[in-house]
């Protein structure tokens, strides 16, 4: 349930000499032509290191209603940077249910990364082909394109409950590709056992947070052991 890709403005402006403060007498310290070049170039850099890794994605308004909540920024930026690390490979796809902040920082940190978001709320239609409407009440009414094409998938479910994660499990089933997947899911820690029954998934250290206080605790559940990554697996 994310927003859109654009990102938060930088107050940085841009110097000219025009923009100098007249010289008051011949004392006033001025900037030569090169210096302030040198500088321009500078304050350039200093701004799109920052467009690239430091700010953050501006996104769509939460709708409470379709029980939407935002991640925050570096729960957003850790679970972008473990997807990049398991979609490192020319076919890996991929999908996102119910989680469009996360497709939004995917996007931004690799433009180039194959990323499908299956959400309910069509103001993310504004995605294109990157979009699919999806009911998690119907499970597998999707594009017979999207069967078993994904080798890495990311849920997060809208509701902390039994059926709902059943659901999702379904719909999982249908995205998967044969062989080698990864899968995530953050959810609430009191999904932890139906996690492990319904998907056979394991909690990591790492805990996601949430612009808007929530009052459960969430957790990242993967299939896979990530070692060092997410805060490794809890056993």
């Amino acid at each position: 349930m994310e927003e859109q890709l654009d990102l938060n403005p930088n107050s940085v402006n841009e110097l000219s000499e025009s923009s100098l403060p007249p010289l008051e007498d011949d004392d006033t310290p001025v900037l030569s032509s090169y210096a302030l070049a040198a500088l321009q170039e500078f304050l350039s850099s200093e701004q799109s290191h920052s467009d690239a890794g430091d700010s953050e994605v501006s996104l769509v308004s939460e709708d409470w209603r379709l029980s939407q909540f935002w991640y925050d920024a570096e729960t957003a930026k850790t679970v972008a940077e473990e997807v990049l690390t398991l979609s490192n490979g020319v076919d890996s796809r991929v999908a996102c249910i119910a989680c469009p902040t996360l497709y939004a920082y995917l996007k931004k940190m690799d433009p180039n990364v194959s990323v499908q978001l299956l959400e309910y709320d069509k103001r993310f239609e504004q995605y294109g082909s990157d979009y699919t409407f999806y009911d998690y009440n119907h499970p597998e009414d999707l594009l017979s394109d999207l069967k078993h094409s994904y080798k890495v998938i990311i849920a997060d479910p809208p509701y902390l409950s039994k059926e709902c994660l059943e659901k999702i499990a379904e719909t999982i089933s249908f995205l998967r590709q044969p062989g080698e997947s990864f899968l995530l899911l953050l959810t609430g820690e009191v999904q932890k056992e139906r996690a492990a029954e319904i998907l056979g998934l394991h909690p990591c250290g790492f805990k996601p947070h949430h612009t808007s206080k929530l009052g459960n605790e969430f957790r990242v559940f993967t299939n896979y052991d990530p070692g060092t990554r997410l805060g490794g697996w809890e056993k």
